[in-house]
């Protein structure tokens, strides 16, 4: 007998028809990626045991999906670091006003929260090459995002006649800076 199954990491749209030990089995690993979420964010120096025990599930069940600390530790990593991505993307595919584009992939990304993770696992694993290009696209991705961004914010500087000449207009203060100042703008 199927059955349907949800699990919390796979995207929101998608079920998976699962037999029940390959369900129990998602559950498990479910649970193990939430408790070491929480579990290494307290405590990046915690012991693997400490995850089993927050999880509910044995040691073994924990080893067989993970052969150490640092492969967990990778997986937690990689799915923060996938989740930032598609934050991004969604932004990047988003056609409507740049600013409230950006203004919500900020609040989608501070909701996220991937970065605290990050935070306090940086420098306890060493990161696999698909890692490192992932990082590196995220990085092409933000890049891409502010650029876009900025260019809206100039042109609408520009058609609201806040930039005159070689002066700029701060705004709100109504302080005039040279053109080198305008940076700070």
């Amino acid at each position: 007998m199927l059955r349907s199954v949800y699990t919390g990491s796979m995207d929101e749209r998608e079920e998976l028809r699962l037999s029940g030990r390959q369900a129990q089995a998602a559950r498990n690993d479910q649970l193990i990626l939430e408790a070491a979420r929480a579990v290494f964010t307290a405590d990046p120096g915690a012991p693997i045991s400490a995850v089993a025990e927050h999880a509910g599930v044995g040691i073994s069940a924990l080893y067989r999906r993970y052969r150490s600390k640092e492969d967990l530790l990778r997986q937690l990593s990689m799915e923060g670091l996938q989740r930032y991505i598609q934050i991004v993307e969604t932004a990047l595919a988003d056609d409507g006003d740049p600013w409230e584009v950006f203004a919500t992939f900020m609040r989608r990304a501070v909701d996220a929260d991937t970065n605290s993770l990050t935070l306090h696992l940086a420098g306890t694993f060493k990161p696999t090459e698909e890692m490192w290009r992932e990082g590196d696209r995220a990085s092409r991705l933000n890049q891409e995002l502010l650029a876009r961004t900025m260019a809206a914010s100039v042109t609408q500087r520009i058609a609201f006649g806040e930039w005159a000449g070689d002066k700029v207009r701060r705004i709100g203060s109504g302080a005039s800076t040279s053109s080198t100042d305008s940076a700070c703008v």
